[in-house]
Protein backbone atom coordinates (compact mmCIF):
# COMPACT_ATOMS: atom_id res chain seq x y z
CA UNK A 1 0.00 0.00 0.00
CA UNK A 2 1.41 3.40 -0.97
CA UNK A 3 1.90 6.25 1.49
CA UNK A 4 -0.91 8.11 -0.27
CA UNK A 5 -3.30 5.17 0.10
CA UNK A 6 -2.52 4.90 3.83
CA UNK A 7 -2.88 8.67 4.30
CA UNK A 8 -6.15 8.73 2.37
CA UNK A 9 -7.60 5.92 4.49
CA UNK A 10 -6.72 7.84 7.67
CA UNK A 11 -8.08 11.10 6.27
CA UNK A 12 -11.41 9.58 5.26
CA UNK A 13 -11.76 8.39 8.85
CA UNK A 14 -11.70 12.07 9.87
CA UNK A 15 -13.82 13.43 7.03
CA UNK A 16 -16.77 11.04 7.00
CA UNK A 17 -19.72 10.73 4.65
CA UNK A 18 -22.41 13.01 3.28
CA UNK A 19 -23.17 16.13 5.33
CA UNK A 20 -26.15 18.43 4.84
CA UNK A 21 -25.67 20.88 7.68
CA UNK A 22 -27.22 24.11 6.36
CA UNK A 23 -25.20 26.16 8.88
CA UNK A 24 -21.87 24.93 7.43
CA UNK A 25 -20.54 27.43 4.88
CA UNK A 26 -18.68 24.66 3.09
CA UNK A 27 -21.96 23.09 2.06
CA UNK A 28 -22.87 26.11 -0.09
CA UNK A 29 -21.39 26.71 -3.55
CA UNK A 30 -20.88 30.38 -2.69
CA UNK A 31 -18.74 29.56 0.36
CA UNK A 32 -21.09 31.28 2.83
CA UNK A 33 -24.33 30.19 4.45
CA UNK A 34 -27.18 31.02 2.09
CA UNK A 35 -24.88 31.96 -0.82
CA UNK A 36 -25.14 29.92 -3.98
CA UNK A 37 -26.60 26.45 -4.17
CA UNK A 38 -26.80 24.13 -1.18
CA UNK A 39 -25.07 20.87 -2.18
CA UNK A 40 -23.46 19.60 1.02
CA UNK A 41 -20.13 17.91 1.62
CA UNK A 42 -19.17 14.30 1.06
CA UNK A 43 -15.91 12.61 2.06
CA UNK A 44 -14.70 16.09 3.01
CA UNK A 45 -15.17 17.36 -0.55
CA UNK A 46 -17.21 20.54 -0.14
CA UNK A 47 -19.57 22.41 -2.43
CA UNK A 48 -17.66 25.59 -1.60
CA UNK A 49 -14.38 24.15 -2.91
CA UNK A 50 -15.93 22.22 -5.81
CA UNK A 51 -19.10 24.12 -6.79
CA UNK A 52 -19.55 22.34 -10.14
CA UNK A 53 -19.24 18.85 -8.65
CA UNK A 54 -22.25 16.60 -7.98
CA UNK A 55 -21.44 16.22 -4.28
CA UNK A 56 -24.32 13.93 -3.36
CA UNK A 57 -23.33 11.33 -5.97
CA UNK A 58 -19.57 11.61 -5.45
CA UNK A 59 -17.94 8.17 -5.21
CA UNK A 60 -15.07 7.25 -2.93
CA UNK A 61 -12.93 6.62 -6.04
CA UNK A 62 -13.65 10.15 -7.30
CA UNK A 63 -12.84 11.58 -3.86
CA UNK A 64 -9.56 9.63 -3.79
CA UNK A 65 -8.58 11.06 -7.21
CA UNK A 66 -9.41 14.61 -6.06
CA UNK A 67 -7.38 14.23 -2.87
CA UNK A 68 -4.41 12.82 -4.77
CA UNK A 69 -4.40 15.52 -7.47
CA UNK A 70 -5.39 18.59 -5.45
CA UNK A 71 -3.78 17.92 -2.08
CA UNK A 72 -1.26 15.06 -1.89
CA UNK A 73 0.53 15.98 -5.10
CA UNK A 74 0.49 19.70 -4.22
CA UNK A 75 2.27 19.06 -0.90
CA UNK A 76 4.62 16.66 -2.72
CA UNK A 77 3.66 13.85 -0.40
CA UNK A 78 5.65 11.22 -2.29
CA UNK A 79 8.86 13.22 -1.72
CA UNK A 80 8.45 13.97 1.99
CA UNK A 81 9.17 11.56 4.83
CA UNK A 82 5.87 9.66 5.32
CA UNK A 83 4.92 11.17 8.70
CA UNK A 84 5.55 14.70 7.43
CA UNK A 85 3.59 13.91 4.26
CA UNK A 86 0.61 12.83 6.37
CA UNK A 87 0.79 16.00 8.48
CA UNK A 88 1.05 18.30 5.43
CA UNK A 89 -1.63 16.41 3.48
CA UNK A 90 -4.19 16.50 6.28
CA UNK A 91 -3.48 20.18 6.91
CA UNK A 92 -3.83 20.99 3.20
CA UNK A 93 -7.23 19.29 3.11
CA UNK A 94 -8.45 20.96 6.29
CA UNK A 95 -6.96 24.46 5.92
CA UNK A 96 -5.89 24.75 2.27
CA UNK A 97 -2.71 23.79 0.44
CA UNK A 98 -0.79 27.00 1.14
CA UNK A 99 -1.56 27.25 4.88
CA UNK A 100 -1.09 23.48 5.26
CA UNK A 101 2.32 23.70 3.61
CA UNK A 102 3.29 26.73 5.73
CA UNK A 103 2.67 24.82 8.99
CA UNK A 104 5.30 22.25 8.00
CA UNK A 105 7.65 24.93 6.65
CA UNK A 106 7.45 26.93 9.89
CA UNK A 107 8.17 23.78 11.88
CA UNK A 108 11.19 23.05 9.69
CA UNK A 109 12.33 26.69 9.95
CA UNK A 110 12.51 27.22 6.20
CA UNK A 111 10.92 29.99 4.17
CA UNK A 112 7.19 29.64 4.79
CA UNK A 113 5.87 30.59 1.36
CA UNK A 114 3.19 27.87 1.28
CA UNK A 115 4.79 26.01 -1.63
CA UNK A 116 6.69 22.86 -0.78
CA UNK A 117 9.80 22.83 -2.93
CA UNK A 118 13.35 21.49 -2.86
CA UNK A 119 14.37 23.47 0.26
CA UNK A 120 11.43 22.17 2.29
CA UNK A 121 11.93 18.60 1.08
CA UNK A 122 15.65 18.71 1.91
CA UNK A 123 14.96 20.12 5.39
CA UNK A 124 12.28 17.48 6.00
CA UNK A 125 14.62 14.66 4.99
CA UNK A 126 17.41 16.06 7.17
CA UNK A 127 15.26 16.71 10.27
CA UNK A 128 17.05 15.47 13.38
CA UNK A 129 13.98 15.67 15.62
CA UNK A 130 11.01 14.50 13.54
CA UNK A 131 8.68 14.33 16.53
CA UNK A 132 9.56 17.91 17.44
CA UNK A 133 8.87 19.00 13.85
CA UNK A 134 5.48 17.26 13.89
CA UNK A 135 4.56 18.80 17.24
CA UNK A 136 5.48 22.27 15.98
CA UNK A 137 3.58 21.82 12.69
CA UNK A 138 0.48 20.69 14.62
CA UNK A 139 0.86 23.57 17.09
CA UNK A 140 1.04 26.05 14.20
CA UNK A 141 -2.13 24.48 12.80
CA UNK A 142 -3.87 24.60 16.18
CA UNK A 143 -3.12 28.31 16.45
CA UNK A 144 -4.44 28.87 12.92
CA UNK A 145 -7.60 26.93 13.82
CA UNK A 146 -8.07 28.95 17.01
CA UNK A 147 -8.26 32.15 14.97
CA UNK A 148 -10.67 30.75 12.35
CA UNK A 149 -14.12 32.37 12.16
CA UNK A 150 -15.87 29.04 12.80
CA UNK A 151 -13.61 27.99 15.70
CA UNK A 152 -16.46 28.26 18.21
CA UNK A 153 -18.55 25.77 16.24
CA UNK A 154 -15.82 23.40 15.03
CA UNK A 155 -12.75 23.99 17.21
CA UNK A 156 -13.21 21.03 19.52
CA UNK A 157 -13.59 18.66 16.57
CA UNK A 158 -10.51 20.16 14.91
CA UNK A 159 -8.54 19.66 18.14
CA UNK A 160 -9.61 16.02 18.32
CA UNK A 161 -8.47 15.57 14.74
CA UNK A 162 -5.04 17.06 15.54
CA UNK A 163 -4.54 14.85 18.58
CA UNK A 164 -5.50 11.78 16.56
CA UNK A 165 -3.20 12.88 13.76
CA UNK A 166 -0.24 13.20 16.13
CA UNK A 167 -0.53 9.54 17.12
CA UNK A 168 -1.25 8.40 13.56
CA UNK A 169 1.82 10.24 12.20
CA UNK A 170 4.17 8.58 14.70
CA UNK A 171 3.04 5.14 13.52
CA UNK A 172 2.82 6.13 9.85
Amino acid sequence: MSAFDKAFDLLIGHEGGYSTDRSDRGNWTGGAVGKGEFKGTKYGISAAAYPALDIKNLTIAQARAIYKRDYWDKVRGDELPPAFALIAFDAAVNAGVRPGSRFLQMALRVGADGVIGPQTIAAARAARDPVGVMVEALAQRAEYNRKAPSADAHGLGWSRRLFNLAFQAIDF
